[in-house]
């Protein structure tokens, strides 16, 4: 019997989720939550042996639940359901350890095989999701334009930045507006965007 735990925060879409897997004979589902700060607790108390999560979760996005489920019950195998195919995130669910990538329009038997793939100690990842991965170019983002945006992305002001990569200020606006450029971004904060997107951050 495959232990399933199910994270999606639309009451509709989890209640399918369980009533579809219930007709698996080979598969349980043990537990259900709607947020990601939830994932944890609810896998410590029911030790499934796969968790499936949707990407957007409140309170922790369900790649850093993927990372922290990881660090905390190694054996549980991670299964994404995500609406959006953005490289980045295919690119952070491999650090995270997730073993399967599905997008939520999938077809419903699809799902149950990748739940028993990823059970079984496979791995999964929709077509679409893995042809947009091969499709990203390289990053046009030297080293240091990528450690400015990481960091300004995670709310460090400029001054901080500076302090923590041992560079002046002047030079830590240079990167940030040559990486603003070269990404065709509005803004600081749309560059950050576009490069966690296309994964290279």
């Amino acid at each position: 019997m495959i232990r399933v735990l199910i994270a999606e925060d639309v009451r509709i879409l989890r209640e399918a989720l369980v009533a579809l897997l219930g007709y698996e004979e080979d598969i349980e589902v043990v537990a259900e939550v709607d947020a990601g700060d939830a994932i944890a607790p609810a896998a410590l108390a029911h030790r499934p042996d796969v968790a499936v999560l949707d990407i957007d979760l409140p309170a922790l996005d369900g790649l850093a639940a993927a990372a922290d489920l990881h660090e905390r019950l190694p054996d549980c195998r991670v299964l994404i359901l995500t609406a959006l195919g953005r490289p980045g995130n295919l690119r952070r669910g491999v650090a995270a350890h997730v073993s399967g990538f599905m997008l939520k329009d999938a077809r419903p038997q699809d799902l149950v095989s990748a739940i028993r793939e990823v059970a079984a100690g496979g791995r999964v990842i929709d077509q679409h999701l893995a042809y947009a991965a091969l499709d990203v170019p390289a990053s046009p983002l030297t080293e240091r334009e990528a450690d400015v945006l990481r960091l300004t992305g995670a709310g460090v002001a400029p001054r901080g930045i500076a302090k923590d990569l041992n560079l002046s200020y002047g030079t830590v606006r240079n990167y940030l507006a040559s990486a603003v450029t070269k990404l065709n971004a509005r803004t600081r904060s749309d560059a950050v965007r576009i490069a966690t997107e296309a994964g290279w951050l």
